[in-house]
């Protein structure tokens, strides 16, 4: 919408003419929706809490200190996040650039989904009984694939099904038919390993912001032909946009973690989680960037591969890898401070952020 009104009437107010840029509207996009959430964020606390009662389910198998400290924290806190991405992105971002809606696209539809799971959860008090996993997953994929088509039809023929590899400047292998499969496994898995690490205060938050952060200038990288031409990356015009809608992202993130630090006032639940996950992934695919994301989101990775690894092993062997999984509760139940766990797991999201970023250059 800014942006519109830059274009229409900057002859007829100069200042309006600082809003053209990327940068600024990414700055812009940040304050926004982190006030945005700062203003919302408390009414919407009291409206769960009441409506939720008891708050999220605890899962009785996880840590016992949970069912005492988390006991009554309302879930859906990422209604304020998705609220904060939405109106600051409409606000702030070219809204004649379809990579904007593809992306919108899939972060509406997984918070979709992630908000049923969480609606059944409170209407059946449970932390186990939701809907269908299977059903989940198809939704999602269903979801996944939309947005992929639409990102393959803005792109030229040949490199919209093709796969870039960090480190190598002229390397692409065109995966063909498999590409759109590749893609939507890339977003559906990212959405479920973000939900699965969600599981502390704070612990999935600030990981996803460290993501958001390192993707927004890749994109802004990526989608300038004279930036991506010095550091030998394959260019992917309009992209650059998506950088406001991350800068949206991290400034709901902000002030989300604000609700959500030790002790949480509010838990961001599948609403949250799953649309931050789909909404990186989805960037990571617009962007040609998908090995990179499992760098960047190495975290997640092996959040992920901890429960894969866990029941594989108890399935084939009948024992346990991990005193429990994910890996966060393992360290939990080993009597690791959850202020300590969260606090480390930062500092890796942080390290495998500048991994990722050094890609650039070493090509």
């Amino acid at each position: 919408m800014i942006h519109y009104l830059v274009s229409e009437f900057s002859e007829y107010f100069s200042f309006l003419n600082a809003f053209s840029y990327i940068t600024s509207r990414v700055g812009a996009a940040v304050l926004t929706s982190m006030l945005l959430v700062f203003l919302f964020g408390p009414g919407l606390i009291k409206q769960l809490k009441i409506k939720q009662g008891d708050g999220q389910p605890i899962r009785e198998d996880g840590p016992q200190s949970h069912l005492l400290t988390k006991k009554g924290t309302p879930t859906m806190g990422g209604l304020m996040i998705l609220m904060g991405i939405i109106v600051s992105t409409l606000l702030w971002a070219d809204l004649s650039n379809m990579y904007v809606w593809y992306v919108l696209l899939v972060t509406m539809g997984f918070g979709a989904i992630g908000y049923y799971d969480d609606y059944l959860k409170i209407k059946k008090r449970s932390a186990d009984t939701n809907f269908s996993g299977k059903m989940r997953l198809l939704l999602e994929s269903i979801v996944a694939f939309a947005g992929v088509a639409g990102i393959m039809s803005l792109q030229r023929e040949g490199f919209d099904t093709s796969l870039a590899f960090p480190l190598f400047k002229d390397l692409l292998w065109n995966l063909g038919w498999f590409f759109p499969v590749f893609a939507v496994f890339t977003i559906v898995g990212f959405g479920n390993a973000v939900n699965l690490t969600d599981g502390l205060d704070g612990l999935a938050i600030v990981p996803v912001m460290i993501a958001a952060g390192t993707f927004a200038l890749l994109s802004y990288i990526v989608g300038n032909a004279v930036f991506s031409g010095y550091l030998q990356v394959h260019a992917v015009p309009g992209t650059g946009e998506l950088a406001v809608l991350l800068g949206a992202l991290i400034g709901a993130g902000i002030g989300f973690l604000w609700f959500n630090a030790p002790p949480a006032m509010i838990f961001m639940g599948d609403t949250g989680s799953l649309a931050l996950g789909g909404t990186l992934g989805v960037v990571a695919v617009a962007i040609k960037h998908e090995i990179v994301l499992a760098i960047v989101g190495g975290l997640f990775v092996l959040e992920t591969v901890s429960v894969i690894v866990q029941v594989a092993s108890f399935k084939l062997t009948g024992k346990r890898v991990f005193r429990m999984a994910p890996l966060h509760h393992h360290y939990e139940q080993k009597g690791w401070a959850e202020s300590t766990i969260v606090i480390r797991f930062w500092i890796i999201a942080v390290i495998l952020a500048m991994v990722g970023l050094a890609t650039l250059k070493l090509r």
